[in-house]
């Protein structure tokens, strides 16, 4: 209980000891479990947990599914010259943005220090680079206060991968592509959005393995 009231959870309904005021106690607790204590939002636990669903979701239906990598970019700056109070102001800011820039069916999580992810659902691979540049842009246009006469702005860089359709895949796979456009979007310069050059990921031989059951048929021209 001393663990709800501190996140600022309402007042559990029913009668102490109920059967309707336990089941809100637990659903409550697992609320608690599955977020980022800062941001507020879903943290590497859930994460992941949602990742490998909507693998599952893309290898049965083929629609496709886009995870999203985001980093603030020169965090380091931020908690150097004006310390970890600030640097988890501008943490807050950023949840708060992708929060409002989501649609319902879609999933920000915090997965490190000045890390993010979004699984954005049956996004079009035409949408994708809009999506994308609306989060980042959304981001860099914020005015984070941190006292009541200093302001800052922050960017981030953002990498992006589909999940391959019809192929039941890994969370590390996907992960690490996205990942690879991350490390793209730095090295060309920061505050840049890049994704993979195709909308459908090329089947790699790991996930290949996955698909047959570790038994991947030779290429035949015949």
């Amino acid at each position: 209980m001393q663990l709800l009231q501190q996140s600022g959870q309402d007042e559990l309904c029913g009668a102490p000891g109920s059967v309707a005021w336990l089941q809100g106690l637990i659903d409550a607790l697992c609320d608690l479990s599955s977020r980022d204590a800062l941001s507020g939002l879903a943290n590497r636990r859930a994460f992941e947990a949602a990742l490998l669903r909507e693998i599952d979701r893309v290898a049965r239906s083929g629609e496709p599914a886009l995870l999203l990598i985001l980093d603030i970019d020169h965090f380091k700056r931020v908690n150097d010259s004006y310390g970890h109070r600030v640097g988890d102001l501008v943490i807050t800011a950023v949840a708060e943005t992708l929060q409002e820039c989501v649609r319902p069916m879609d999933l920000p999580a915090r997965i490190g220090g000045e890390e993010f992810a979004v699984i954005l659902p049956n996004c079009a691979p035409a949408f994708a680079q809009t999506v994308a540049e609306r989060l980042r842009t959304r981001i860099e246009n914020r005015i984070i206060e941190i006292s009541p006469s200093q302001a800052l702005g922050v960017t981030v860089s953002i990498g992006g991968a589909f999940a391959p359709q019809w192929v039941r895949s890994t969370a590390s796979l996907w992960i690490e592509r996205a990942d690879l456009q991350l490390y793209r979007a730095k090295s060309e310069g920061r505050n840049r959005t890049c994704l993979e050059p195709t909308p459908v990921s090329t089947v790699s031989a790991e996930e290949k393995g996955l698909l047959f059951g570790g038994v991947v048929p030779e290429d035949n021209d015949a």
